[in-house]
């Protein structure tokens, strides 16, 4: 029920994005979802489904009264100040075409395998709606074992082909992050809770790297030098939101960015071998070398 809930709230998203600011009338509305769905399309249900997508995406669809026209607003819609939104859409669109054109497209779409997949996701984005708390069976790396942990799901968040949800641990008495792919269960426990004011995941990760929580750290300045080819490649994927080119030659680029250095983030800029080298700061500098030499011993022999 809830992934058929969230394939409609993402079909009425995308429906209003293809309109643009013309928007569409509940009559236009009304054709292409029998046209979608083969069922008729009441106006109850749609001014349901529009206050839900505002809360489950963050996506406010509009009415102008003076043509009873609805639309999105580009300058002010979700879609376009949050990435992590606009990726959540896609992924269901994706999922959903290609579920729709399966025998048609057989063969001819290939899609990386997400281990997390989206086994957990529309149930957990489900009790985050109703701020209703669960016991999840976890299961940590290098571990077998599992353990039941009582969390209060705040938000989700994607990184590197994994999901996550950022949750209060009442075990730990703090925040966590907790991989869907490491989740062995989950159920709803009957208690609720109350969001903290102000509660903003984007904000919480911004001065981090990847789903590293900060834990008091401060931010620092660091600088790195790249190849062009490298540097390409960063000014499509930044390696974080505050990255800035700060110099470039006929062979390579500098760019800056304030974060905290965390282990996932000597890792990312490890692989990414000679096409890049820490200039600042020292620590940093020092960090990556070390790993890079450990890595490099298991080739002497």
């Amino acid at each position: 029920m809830v992934p058929e809930l969230i394939d409609k709230y993402v079909f009425l998203v995308q429906t209003f994005i293809e309109a643009g600011s013309a928007g569409l009338s509940l009559q236009e509305l009304q054709d292409r979802w029998e046209g979608r769905y083969g069922e008729p399309y009441p106006r109850r249900t749609f001014v349901n489904h529009r206050a839900a997508v505002a809360e489950v995406f963050g996506v406010e669809i509009t009415c102008d009264r003076s043509t009873n026209r609805y639309y999105i607003d580009a300058g002010e819609s979700a879609v376009d100040k949050r990435a992590a939104t606009e990726y959540l859409i896609d992924t269901f669109t994706v999922k959903s075409l290609l579920t729709l054109g399966q025998e048609r497209l057989s063969g001819r779409v290939s899609v990386e395998e997400i281990p997390s997949g989206q086994k957990y996701l529309t149930t957990i984005m489900e009790a985050m709606l109703e701020n209703a708390g669960l016991t999840i069976e976890y299961r940590k790396y290098l571990s077998e074992e599992t353990d039941l942990r009582d969390i209060r799901p705040y938000a989700l968040k994607e990184f590197e082909k994994r999901w996550y949800v950022v949750a209060f641990s009442e075990t730990a008495g703090d925040l966590r992050t907790f991989a869907l792919d490491r989740i062995a269960g989950l159920r709803r426990n009957g208690s609720t809770f109350k969001m903290p004011a102000g509660f903003n995941v984007e904000k919480l990760f911004e001065p981090s790297f990847g789903i590293y929580l900060p834990e008091g750290e401060k931010p620092v300045l660091v600088k790195i030098r790249t190849t062009l080819r490298e540097a390409a490649y960063l000014e499509d994927l930044p390696l974080h939101p505050s990255q800035m080119l700060v110099s470039k030659d006929s062979s390579s680029c500098v760019y800056a960015m304030t974060l905290i250095p965390n282990p996932g983030f000597i890792m990312e800029l490890c692989k990414r071998g000679d096409r890049l080298e820490v200039l600042e700061p020292l620590s940093l500098r020092k960090a990556v070398r070390e790993e890079l030499k450990k890595a490099l011993k298991q080739y002497e022999n």
